[in-house]
């Protein structure tokens, strides 16, 4: 858990729930009534489409209604100050991202991620730059020369300031010495910017390119192999769901949420 912060440019996702105790007189975990996934990012979003995947999974393997609600807004501050509001009994979750200390460090959220307990890692992916397909950038290489000899020029469309994608665009121009200009939009208005004409390129994380309708026709070309990306990313996804390895993390994830497993596993 303390180790959350060690990854510059894998997003590594955790599903937390907020800490706390269980009344004894309840029902078993999770008996008591559907559990609730707060998603930090509008519909369409890679997270969203993720977390969707894993709540079906979760539905079957545990027997109970896995529900997602996206919460956005805020830097992510929103959804979780909604689930830190809630009983600290394990149906109450919040999908995770570094968001919980980007609003923390800046002031708008009066706690961190040790707050909550991790129940899962969930999925891994590499951000990608991609570009429309009419685009005169046909490589990294394109857009980085261009960059540096245009500096603050090229427009980057991210998921917003602070975000993953953010960090993900300063650190990779800053590594190529190039200087371009950063736009924050809501995860969902990235493609839609990018193929709207708005910016030059946009950085993303693959499910969100290939769930989206509009992406898949109008982005052919992804600045270093993003399409090779996003299509590996979305096999990814495709396995978790036909897997039992999936639903089997859904249930292991389900019983760390339930102090009394938590307890005999030595889990925190």
């Amino acid at each position: 858990m303390r180790a959350m912060g060690a990854r510059a440019v894998l997003a590594s996702l955790l599903l937390f729930t907020f800490t706390g105790s269980v009344l004894a007189q309840e029902p078993p975990f999770p008996k008591k009534g559907p559990i609730e996934i707060t998603v930090l990012f509008p519909a369409g979003s890679s997270a969203d489409v993720a977390a969707r995947l894993l709540a079906d999974g979760m539905s079957k393997n545990l027997g109970q209604t896995v529900v997602v609600f996206n919460r956005p807004g805020a830097g992510g501050a929103i959804g979780y100050k909604h689930v830190a509001g809630q009983k600290a009994d394990g149906y109450s979750l919040v999908w995770n991202s570094n968001s919980i200390s980007t609003t923390f460090h800046s002031g708008q959220l009066p706690f961190n991620y040790e707050s909550f307990d991790a129940v899962a890692q969930v999925l891994v992916e590499s951000p990608v730059l991609a570009v429309r397909s009419e685009s005169k950038f046909k490589t990294l290489a394109d857009i980085i020369a261009a960059a540096k000899a245009q500096p603050k020029t090229i427009t980057i469309a991210n998921s917003g300031t602070g975000s993953h994608t953010h960090f993900t665009s300063v650190a990779l121009f800053k590594a190529a010495g190039a200087e371009v200009i950063d736009v924050p939009f809501g995860g969902a208005q990235v493609i839609p910017s990018m193929l709207g004409g708005q910016v030059d390129a946009g950085i993303q994380l693959p499910a969100a390119l290939v769930n989206d309708g509009q992406a898949r026709s109008g982005v052919s070309r992804c600045a270093n192999r993003a399409r090779e990306q996003a299509r590996r990313g979305a096999r990814t996804l495709a396995r978790h769901r036909r897997t039992e390895g999936h639903a089997e993390a859904g249930d292991r994830g389900a019983r760390r949420c339930d102090p009394q497993s938590r307890r005999e596993q030595g889990i925190h």
